[in-house]
């Protein structure tokens, strides 16, 4: 028997799999490839495969010939294949027309969203959409209702598309599905609810955070898809790099004090955060962290999930952790003065603390904790330093292309006319033609200098403790951004829409 290491998409002919189920070829670890010379070529893993060949080669009336292909090559091959065969809008088409007024209330959760090919129309269009997003590396679903109608839109690489227009006659049968799949109760409408799903899609690991609240025109949902089997990445992969991935480490390897990463909502924070805890995370520290929600089970560290209805919140959680013996502790945000005062004072008793806070810059976060409550000699004592950051789009390999700068691109960057070429994507289907392919970290770190804590001693605003910080070879944001664009890694407008507002 011939043997191959590798399946491509071309070498598979689709008609061949038109009326096998996926639990079949998956069940038997087989998939038909071609059939050429009266003969049905299929790539097999074991006997079980062989056997199920020569069933499927007799209905076609062709011989069998078996092809032997590792375990997991095949099994990553049937779900790439069969995750392209039902589309969202495909579903839709067969809904147009039927009677969505007897919706079953009961669910229950199957193996493989892929195998889900005989459910209700309503049923079958959640789970084309659900595969439709994990192909697709959407970070967010958004079902949002109007008055004649619902839009879905799918969040990739940070910016919104529409992907359907269902009419709105399904609006509570797909919403009701989705609280179904969540846990929630499907017959409250009036307040919010939030719940979580966890499936296997294409056999993926997909956990999903779901929102639910109530509007004018019905109720609006979305849904937050976080791939488990991804994992937590590491400093470099994020973004960070050269002097100020160093002075970060640097920073990481104190054993007290307070290190903060800021940005708006969607900006990376916890990411950041979480690959942080991948480098402390030894046998000889003890790590405990206050999370909501805990994104992602991290081996050797403790995780408490808040929980405001019963009184855990960040700040009784953060005390009760005190008594746990830490040595590093992670807080997911520091919302409240309490909490704030909680963190500066476990950082002052010999604990390595980790935080969120919502500003715009780094210089920002020095002034929020004053303005919160909590005195200017703590703050200047407590902090090791800042970390702000965005997100930016990452240009697309496969269709990455040289041009020349324009003329307003050269006086932006401050370019020679002769000295750099920048790059764009072109638009490829890797890309969906969007150009981009991903999405890396920008990032501003702000060292607690002995000048800079002085300044926050005697109270100077975010504007003086910026002019500074750049005087003593502080890089912003924007600075970062162009180091980027220079580097062929993102496009000078990516970092002009994430950087604008804080230049």
């Amino acid at each position: 028997m011939e043997t191959i290491n590798n399946i491509k998409d071309e070498d598979i002919e689709p008609a061949l799999l038109k009326d096998l189920p996926l639990s079949f070829v998956k069940g038997n670890v087989f998939l038909p490839l071609r059939s050429q010379g009266g003969e049905l070529l299929a790539a097999v893993a074991d006997n079980q495969g062989v056997l199920a060949l020569m069933d499927v080669a007799r209905t076609h009336n062709l011989k069998p010939r078996p092809v032997q292909a590792p375990k997991g090559v095949i099994l990553d091959a049937i779900n790439r294949i069969y995750s392209r065969t039902s589309s969202v809008s495909d579903v839709m088409g067969e809904i147009n027309g039927e009677d969505l007024s007897m919706i079953a209330t009961e669910f229950e959760s199957p193996k493989d969203l892929m195998e889900l090919t005989e459910e209700a129309p309503i049923i079958r269009l959640l789970n084309a959409l659900l595969m439709e997003a994990v192909k697709e590396r959407a970070s967010d679903i958004h079902i949002e209702p109007y008055e004649n109608g619902l839009d879905v839109r799918l969040r990739v690489d940070g910016v919104l598309r529409k992907v359907l227009t269902p009419p709105k006659i399904i609006q509570d049968a797909f919403i009701s599905r989705i609280k179904i799949l969540a846990g929630l109760d499907i017959a409250e409408k009036r307040l919010p609810q939030d719940g979580r799903i966890r499936l296997l899609v294409g056999g993926k690991d997909i956990d999903i955070r779901v929102s639910i609240v109530p509007t004018s025109m019905g109720e609006r949902a979305v849904l937050r898809l976080l791939d488990r089997q991804m994992g937590v990445l590491s400093l470099e992969m994020i973004g960070l790099e050269g002097a100020t991935l160093n002075t970060f480490r640097n920073f990481l390897s104190r054993t007290s004090g307070i290190i903060l990463v800021t940005g708006p909502t969607g900006s990376g924070k916890t990411t950041t955060l979480y690959s942080s805890l991948l480098r402390l995370n030894t046998e000889e520290r003890n790590i405990i962290t206050v999370e909501d929600p805990v994104e992602y089970q991290l081996k050797g560290i403790g995780q408490i999930h808040v929980n405001p209805k019963i009184g855990l919140t960040f700040a009784s959680g953060l005390r009760a952790i005190l008594r746990q013996d830490p040595d590093v502790m992670m807080v997911g945000e520091i919302r409240d003065v309490e909490t704030a005062e909680i963190a500066v004072h476990a950082s002052l008793t010999g604990h390595l603390v980790l935080s969120t806070l919502h500003t715009n810059d780094a210089p920002g976060a020095l002034t929020r904790l004053i303005d919160m409550g909590i005195e200017p000699f703590l703050v200047a004592s407590s902090l090791i330093g800042v970390l702000a950051q965005r997100l930016v789009r990452v240009i697309c390999p496969h269709c990455k292309e040289a041009y020349e700068p324009s003329e307003a691109e050269r006086s932006t960057l401050n370019l020679h006319p002769s000295t750099f070429i920048l790059h764009k994507g072109k638009g490829c289907d890797k890309c969906l033609g969007k150009g981009y392919l991903g999405r890396t970290g920008l990032f501003e770190l702000l060292e607690i200098t002995p000048e800079i804590r002085a300044m926050i001693v005697e109270r100077k605003d975010a504007q003086g403790i910026r002019a500074s910080a750049i005087g003593q070879g502080f890089k912003t944001l924007r600075d970062d951004g162009m180091k980027k664009v220079l580097s062929g890694i993102t496009t000078l407008e990516e970092v002009l829409r994430v950087t604008q507002k804080e230049s």
